[in-house]
């Protein structure tokens, strides 16, 4: 991981630490927050738009503790035994061989089976109870791995979320709150976007402390870049406005922001200075390169929430639901867009009133305003 390596520099009132990982400038005080969080035993929601840099915030801080992560992708589980298998994955990663065979043998061999690619595989052939059981199992084993390692256990659960298509009931997360709210070595972390909550019934006996990672100021990001530029031998021309043509195209946003430094680095040669015309091509060359993946994204929504994206897009507002705004882009009142905006929240497509609904990856937004002009 790198790390800063200059003097305590102020940066709009935001103090840098000599020791500040270069991926978390601007996250420092929520890194510090999820550390504590996480070895007092606690558990976690973290929420922001994708990119804005959850996993590598829950990732560095589990590092820090000295904890195992035990990580989940929530989307690729449709229904509970797909979910139980992706946690027998994640264990089978991180857990001795023969260990998980000697478990398997005295406590599971009803459930599960250790197969010749070395992972641990839940049975098929399980009615929805004994899936249930099996689940349970899985859970009181990451307390026994924490034991058995003498490390914490950190399950971090991405896009969480997605879980309650099929868990109508709230049945697994109450079930992850209750087990792991006695286990001393196991804690969770469940990610999501800014738009969701908690939405459980018994958040006084099981609280769940929430974070939320907002942009990051330009002033940050500026001193980010400029950094992770350095370490190959590179800086923006400061005769020029690269660095605001830069941060305005990101606006904030560490993952485009990333993603352009990358493009900017294969551009220009070392110990060369970094001019407009480079950030434009390299703001160009990506759209070119993503436009596929947005292509494909807009396919994936309602028509009526393309439509307010577009508009969001080419004439950003922060009051999508005034009666002038509806009536210049033809957009429907009521329902219909409230459950527009609703649902692109809910995709980590744009902020909430409290950001202005503004578009969450900037890319997406200049994408469209090439695609619409």
């Amino acid at each position: 991981m790198l790390t800063l390596q200059i003097g305590l520099h102020s940066a709009g009132g935001y103090i840098l630490d000599l020791a500040t990982p270069l991926q978390l400038i601007g996250r420092s005080v929520e890194f510090q927050h999820v550390v504590e969080v996480l070895a007092r035993d606690g558990d976690l929601l973290i929420t922001g738009v994708p990119g804005s840099g959850r996993r590598t915030l829950v990732r560095g801080a589990a590092q820090e503790v000295g904890a195992i992560a035990l990580e989940i992708d929530c989307i690729r589980a449709i229904d509970g035994q797909r979910f139980v298998q992706l946690l027998a994955e994640a264990i089978s990663q991180n857990w001795q061989l023969e260990k998980i065979q000697s478990w398997v043998a005295e406590n599971a061999r009803e459930f599960f089976v250790y197969n010749s690619e070395g992972k641990l595989k839940i049975l098929p052939s399980l009615n929805q109870k004994q899936v249930w059981q099996a689940f349970e199992l899985l859970l009181q084993l990451t307390q026994i791995i924490a034991v058995d390692l003498q490390q914490r256990v950190v399950l971090i659960l991405h896009s969480f979320p997605h879980i309650r298509s099929w868990d109508r009931n709230n049945l697994w997360e109450a079930t992850f709150r209750r087990e792991i709210k006695a286990q001393t070595e196991v804690s969770y972390v469940l990610i999501a976007t800014i738009a969701e909550t908690n939405q459980h019934t018994d958040e006084a006996n099981y609280p769940l402390e929430t974070i939320q990672l907002p942009p990051l100021a330009k002033d940050v990001l500026g001193l980010w870049a400029r950094e992770m530029l350095h370490t190959q031998g590179l800086k923006f021309d400061s005769r020029s406005c690269a660095l605001q043509l830069f941060l305005d195209a990101v606006q904030g946003h560490i993952g485009d922001a990333m993603a352009l430094i990358r493009r900017l680095q294969t551009l220009c040669p070392a110990d060369e200075l970094i001019t407009e015309e480079h950030v434009q091509q390299a703001i160009a060359g990506l759209l070119k390169d993503l436009s596929i993946t947005f292509e494909s994204l807009l396919m994936l929504l309602p028509a009526n929430q393309v439509h307010l994206l577009e508009c969001l897009a080419l004439d950003p507002t922060a009051k999508p639901q005034s009666k002038e705004y509806i009536q210049k882009h033809g957009l429907s009142r009521g329902g219909s867009l409230q459950g527009a905006l609703t649902g692109l929240q809910h995709k980590g497509l744009i902020y909430n009133a409290e950001q202005g609904y503004k578009l969450a990856l900037p890319l997406l937004g200049l994408w469209l305003q090439q695609r619409l002009s």
